[in-house]
């Protein structure tokens, strides 16, 4: 291995010790064991992963070719998503010794979502785009565990669904990994692509196939149209703790993809004005708008907030599509703060669902009673969602509308912020509600099973109140004061636009 060691440190150690949780019997028969190491690895992990990106640089792990190497670095985006992932993760982590209490096999769970945790970070630091899709297909096989845990029918058949739906994403992105491999000794991410017009002349048809088949097949895992399916079967049959890494993360695994494809490996300018930067902003908007009807719709509460994510992930694909500046800034912004967000939804719906055992929207009525503090976090997530300022959600939706309507991208500049509208306006309509019946549930409500079950004020235990609270405050505060985090995004954008 060749240069800076201490970048291995936070993806092999939550490997190992996933591996030492899967195969140690103590930790089957003690959670106090299993818990407490799978907290003080997600602890230690957040420090080593700041560590290294603090350090920086590059480590060479395995050289199969003079071609092909397995390489990490560390970049600004690297930064992003690293730092978003570690801590997210440690805060999943910490609601889960509450929250897996109440399921069987605790001990799988924390041992692959260990793994997958350090699998994520080879996937945030992956320095070329071999390195990225080796740890992207890993990162399929180990959270798929994750979706089977229960082991039910219906959760067999939504790993299996997510499954297939990967493996032919993967599939489609491989056929462009060919393509490039074919016309450019380096796949090296460089900001603005590496890729020459000497290298390509003639093939300029093949390439934007290549590239459309990548962001096609990469979008699955983001849950773009047409290729979306999974991830509203998925997320209900998993533990909440799996549903809201699921949305919040490893969705982000294929948006971080498609930045590698389209910014650092092919170059924004080859695919601008092109059919290709047309029928993906077609598809970003179709799934953004089909996303938001479909929640709007849905009675279940956790597959409700999936057909959500399916919407608001593109809203970053919307924004990476424009090939702008402003665009992608917002679009980078809205990874950090749907990610803040969404984590704090699932865990909600998880914590309503162990405390009184209710799935449906329509049985929350009178929520307030029964979880206020739990609920007054919810509502702060929701209204980010929404985009009411001054919460995060406003800033990245300003900027990506912003974007759009600087882009010049034809027809695209206003259908865009206006399909954004209206979607904003329907994610009002499926999230809000339950704040309204469950504060105000209105004068002819009588709360009789509420009385009968005991459960007035009844909130979930500390250990999953305290993450949802950390991330409603993170979503709000990251509104209040975006200056920083905005100004690093803008510096990104202007290294490869």
């Amino acid at each position: 291995m060749e240069g800076n060691m201490i970048l291995l440190l936070p993806m092999v150690l939550p490997i190992l010790a996933g591996i030492v949780v899967l195969a140690g019997k103590v930790f089957r028969e003690n959670r106090k064991y299993l818990t407490g190491l799978s907290v003080a690895v997600l602890v230690l992990e957040l420090v080593l992963t700041f560590q290294a990106l603090v350090s920086g640089g590059s480590l060479t792990m395995i050289r199969l070719t003079d071609q092909l190497t397995l390489e990490l670095h560390i970049d600004q985006v690297s930064r992003l998503f690293a730092a978003l992932t570690a801590a997210v993760w440690l805060l999943v982590g910490i609601y889960s010794v509450s929250y897996m209490s109440h399921e069987e096999e605790e001990h799988r769970f924390f041992g692959y979502y260990l793994i997958v945790a350090g699998v994520l970070m080879g996937l945030n630091f992956s320095a070329n785009l071999i390195t990225l899709y080796v740890f992207y297909e890993l990162m399929t096989l180990t959270s798929l565990p994750l979706v089977l845990h229960e082991r039910s029918r219906e959760a067999v058949r939504a790993g299996l669904k997510y499954l297939f739906y990967s493996v032919a994403g993967a599939f489609l992105a491989l056929f462009g990994i060919f393509f490039l491999a074919g016309v450019s000794e380096n796949l090296t991410f460089t900001a603005g692509g590496v890729l020459s017009d000497s290298a390509l002349a003639g093939k300029e048809g093949l390439l934007l196939t290549s590239a459309f088949c990548m962001i096609v097949g990469f979008g699955t895992k983001a849950g773009m149209f047409p290729l979306h399916g999974w991830l509203p079967t998925a997320h209900p049959v998993a533990p909440a703790s799996a549903s809201a890494v699921l949305s919040g993360l490893i969705t982000k695994a294929g948006v971080l993809a498609i930045i590698r494809v389209v910014y650092y490996v092919i170059g924004p300018d080859r695919l601008r004005g092109t059919w290709v930067q047309n029928v993906w902003i077609l598809l970003t908007l179709l799934t953004v708008f089909m996303g938001s009807m479909l929640a709007y719709k849905e009675p279940v509460m956790k597959k409700r907030l999936a057909y959500s994510t399916v919407s608001q992930v593109s809203y970053v694909l919307f924004g990476l599509s424009l090939l702008n500046p402003t665009a992608f800034a917002g679009a980078l912004s809205h990874v950090v703060f749907h990610s803040v967000i969404k984590h704090a939804l699932f865990l909600t719906a998880g914590a309503i669902i162990v405390t009184t055992g209710w799935t449906r929207v329509e049985q929350m009525r009178g929520l307030g009673q029964v979880m206020p503090k739990t609920l007054a976090c919810y509502t702060v997530a929701a209204l980010a969602l929404v985009g009411i300022p001054p919460l995060s959600g406003f800033v990245s939706k300003w900027y990506l509308a912003s974007g759009a309507l600087s882009s010049g991208t034809g027809v695209w500049a206003w259908v865009g912020p206006a399909v954004l509208l209206v979607s904003a306006l329907l994610t009002a309509g499926y999230l809000l509600p339950l704040t309204i019946q469950g504060f105000f549930p209105g004068h002819d409500f009588k709360g009789e099973e509420i009385e009968k079950r005991g459960l007035k004020g009844k909130e979930p235990s500390w250990w999953m109140l305290a993450p949802i609270g950390v991330l409603a405050a993170a979503a709000l505060l990251l509104g209040c004061f975006p200056g920083s985090l905005i100004s690093m995004l803008q510096s990104i954008a202007a290294s490869v636009l």
